[in-house]
């Protein structure tokens, strides 16, 4: 069907999208990608807000909306199955919403875009809102490279094994590479268009090359090879000119990809670094041990997934001894979706995206209306997205919220241009405009009273747990110590009014109690009571996480309850028999019966085997083997 004509007059309602858009990206963007939970109460708002804003906007003005874009409605599909999925499936619910609204937040800046920002004065600003963030990010790479190696954005410090190399706003690297990804090919094809003017080709230009030295900053080798793939690929299937031109042009940007990596290697240490750690590792070190547990997950549960958000807790059974980091995430998007939501949910996701490229790619009537419509400049958005494709394969950037906002609006106005919707405008009756009413008031009231306290609640959680961490790492004085766990056990109080139903806060608060306890040991049974009755709400919650039984069994010690401790322990250890930190609290609670250390001291060896750097395991076993010398 032909597409419905355009209006070329922009009116406030886009607008008012545009501007939303835009300023939630550069605010989620500049706040460490939208890692962080007090972050997103913000990004959060901002997007029901967007998302109101259109349901009002078509609403208003209903002659002029053109129908609803197909691609839009082949997603939402994903979006009830991994609602479903969190209701019934997952053994983590609090963890399995926040992935669900990750979900739900890409989809929406998707179908906002694709419905809602159709004039070319619009998609021109923002595309170069788009830009602007991500040149600010740029600077920011350079600021953290030159100036500060371990600054980071909201007064944090770069990670060690990050230093050298940039991250500008993002905490990793591998992020601000994966947006400049999503930019660097549409750039320099702005900049080799002839249709455009000398400024805006400058322009082009100048932003193509400072966005590949931002990518160089980063030293990120996965988004360098994933480019580079992409530029040597994409002559071959443009489908421009003769067969032989376009495998002539790619051996020639073969050559060029491997003249540049040449210069980089030879002239840049770090990088030299980074590729001959690559080979010493024969490839991965450390990826394939996640990959490895998101497959197992799947062919454990190969139709459902293990559950939303899940990947964390259930790779415990698949940890090899070697490996102790807290993965949180597969480092590999594909095997993370396949993991948490099994073989349904990664083709009503990834299958029905490979769905719409196909019908792109098959699409033989394009609707052209401005500059990213052009043949070469709409190619190198595919690209770009390609290329962040490829580097899914060894990254996580769908669980970051600025990088699923930004691949969102580039995907969208791609789809725009091949998918145009069908001809006809939006109903004008009014029962259409008051259904649009009734939406976005219930978006708003949806935010404000599920979405808004589920992440102030965790943002309140996180930095309780932030600050309680910190403790182990400091010295601090009996009344600095005291202070830091009263404003946590306020903090983590007012988190569990919000979010009844996170199970990591319960936890989290019977571990305070514990810490508490040690600073009033004459309410040691009072306190360990507490403590009990909160780390049994977060097992009612879930049953497979090994801290929740950990924090029950020390309840239960607290108490003098030792016997009735032992099979929480065991409990911990069948499901992470593995992990150092779950050995330790073992050789704690064994440590406690004193007529016999024999059996804590070969835990805490065991332990220490595990983990050799654990301090406290190491006065443990000094204890131990205290008490088991002779007199």
């Amino acid at each position: 069907m032909p597409a419905a004509p355009q209006s070329s007059r922009t009116s406030i309602w886009e607008w008012a999208q545009v501007a939303l858009l835009v300023g939630n990206l550069a605010w989620t963007t500049l706040c460490l990608g939208g890692f962080r939970p007090e972050t997103m109460v913000v990004t959060s708002a901002l997007n029901a807000l967007l998302l109101a804003v259109h349901l009002l906007a078509r609403a208003a003005d209903p002659g002029n909306a053109p129908r609803l874009n197909p691609a839009g409605w082949w997603l939402l599909p994903f979006l009830a199955y991994a609602a479903a999925n969190v209701l019934w499936v997952t053994p983590v619910p609090w963890l399995g919403w926040r992935d669900w609204l990750g979900w739900a937040q890409l989809l929406l800046v998707f179908w906002v875009v694709l419905n809602g920002v159709r004039t070319t004065a619009a998609r021109t600003v923002l595309f170069g809102g788009l830009a602007a963030v991500a040149f600010v990010t740029v600077v920011l790479a350079c600021y953290q490279r030159f100036v500060h190696l371990d600054w980071l954005m909201l007064g944090r410090l770069q990670a060690d094994q990050f230093i050298g190399r940039a991250s500008g706003s993002f905490g990793i690297p591998n992020s601000l590479a994966a947006l400049l990804l999503l930019l660097i090919p549409p750039m320099a094809a702005l900049a080799l268009r002839r249709a455009s003017g000398v400024t805006v080709r400058l322009l082009g230009a100048y932003l193509a090359l400072a966005f590949t030295f931002g990518l160089v900053l980063t030293i990120s080798r996965g988004a360098v090879l994933a480019l580079a793939l992409v530029l040597v690929a994409w002559p071959v299937f443009s489908g421009r000119g003769t067969r032989r031109r376009r495998w002539g042009l790619a051996v020639v940007a073969a050559l060029a990809v491997v003249a540049a990596l040449a210069v980089l290697y030879f002239s840049l240490p770090k990088v030299r670094e980074r590729f001959a750690q690559l080979k010493a590792d024969a490839g991965e070190r450390t990826r394939p041990i996640m990959w490895h547990g998101a497959w197992q997950i799947f062919r454990a549960h190969p139709a459902w997934g293990g559950g939303a958000g899940a990947y964390n807790h259930l790779f415990e059974p698949y940890r090899p001894a070697r490996y102790q980091d807290e993965p949180l995430w597969a480092h590999n998007d594909y095997l993370n979706t396949l993991s948490d939501y099994g073989a349904v949910g990664f083709l009503l996701f990834f299958g029905v995206g490979g769905g719409i490229a196909w019908r792109l790619a098959g699409s033989r009537s394009v609707q052209s209306r401005d500059w990213l419509d052009d043949p070469r400049v709409a190619g190198a958005l595919v690209a770009g997205l390609a290329a962040f494709g490829l580097q899914l394969f060894v990254d996580f950037h769908f669980k970051i919220p600025a990088l699923a906002m930004a691949f969102a609006i580039v995907a969208a106005l791609v789809v725009q241009r091949g998918w145009p919707p069908p001809f006809g405008s939006a109903s004008s009756q009014p029962a259409a405009r008051g259904l649009g009413l009734v939406a976005a008031l219930g978006v708003l009231l949806a935010a404000g009273w599920c979405v808004g306290p589920f992440y102030r609640g965790e943002a309140l959680r996180y930095a309780a747990r932030q600050a309680v961490n910190r403790l182990a790492t400091s010295r601090p004085t009996p009344e600095e110590e005291r202070q830091t766990l009263e404003l946590a056990h306020a903090d983590l109080s007012r988190a569990l009014e919000l979010a009844p139903r996170n199970g990591q806060a319960w936890s989290d608060l019977a571990y305070v109690l514990s810490l508490e306890a040690r600073t009033a040991p004459a309410r040691l049974i009072e306190v360990g009571r507490e403590a009990e009755l909160a780390s049994a709400r977060a097992l009612a919650i879930s049953r497979v996480v090994p801290e929740f039984w950990i924090r029950h069994g020390v309840a239960l010690d607290m108490q003098g309850r030792p016997t009735q401790a032992g099979p929480d322990f065991a409990h911990a250890l069948s499901l992470a028999p593995a992990s150092a930190s779950v050995w330790f609290y073992y050789a704690f609670h064994l440590s406690l019966n004193s007529a016999d250390p024999g059996l804590a001291l070969a835990a805490v060896e065991f332990s220490l085997r595990l983990d050799p750097g654990n301090a406290e395991a190491q006065s443990l076993r000094q204890r131990l083997a205290f008490s088991r010398s002779p007199p």
